[in-house]
């Protein structure tokens, strides 16, 4: 794919999900230090009891977890993680619960714009945060670019496979240092730096 095309993907996917957030009311919210297993229950008791959406989004570093969901859902989980021991438990200013079942009506056009763009197979692995794997197969990541709409972003379950398939460096591009810290979070031995 060239960068053109990557440009126009990246439109066309902001647009779809802004469509999805106009269907539907929605947030999200950062909970600290409060375990990831214990985010994940908290988050399908919520559902189970209320009927709303809510579901863990971005595995951001052990300790903070970003939710995703329907306002009354959110309002209800943080509550919930509050209880539980949640140092912080904050609804985030954003339009809509990305990265949640709420984004499901912009795969449809995500997907037809992919399947017009072409792709070719990379020439190093990428990891995919929706997998937190590294794939090779330009069908493979299509298919994982969709996913991500509906699908949690593993960030730390990305970061832990790349040290364990032997990185250990990691440069962060663009203004500021959030992931170089995310990642310092992650693994404290490994080395980071950033470029903007």
């Amino acid at each position: 794919m060239i960068f053109e095309d990557a440009l126009q993907l990246v439109a066309v996917r902001a647009a779809a999900m802004q469509k999805a957030c106009d269907i539907t009311p929605s947030t999200m919210a950062a909970i600290i230090n409060l375990s990831d297993e214990k985010v994940e229950e908290i988050c399908a008791e919520t559902q189970k009891e209320t009927g709303e959406i809510v579901v863990p989004a971005n595995y951001n570093c052990p300790g903070q977890l970003v939710i995703s969901g329907s306002i009354k859902g959110i309002e209800v989980a943080c509550e919930k993680m509050k209880a539980a021991g949640a140092k912080r438990a904050l609804v985030l200013p954003v339009g809509g619960a990305f990265h949640s079942p709420l984004m499901e009506p912009a795969k449809m056009e995500l997907q037809e714009a992919i399947e017009k763009t072409t792709f070719h197979n990379p020439v190093c692995p990428v990891y995919q945060n929706v997998t937190a794997k590294p794939v090779r197969d330009k069908d493979e990541i299509k298919e994982n670019l969709i996913a991500q709409l509906t699908g949690a972003v593993k960030w730390t379950q990305s970061i832990q496979a790349m040290i364990e398939n032997g990185a250990s460096k990691f440069t962060e591009a663009g203004p500021g240092k959030v992931l170089q810290g995310l990642i310092q979070k992650i693994d404290k031995t490994t080395q980071v730096e950033g470029v903007s």
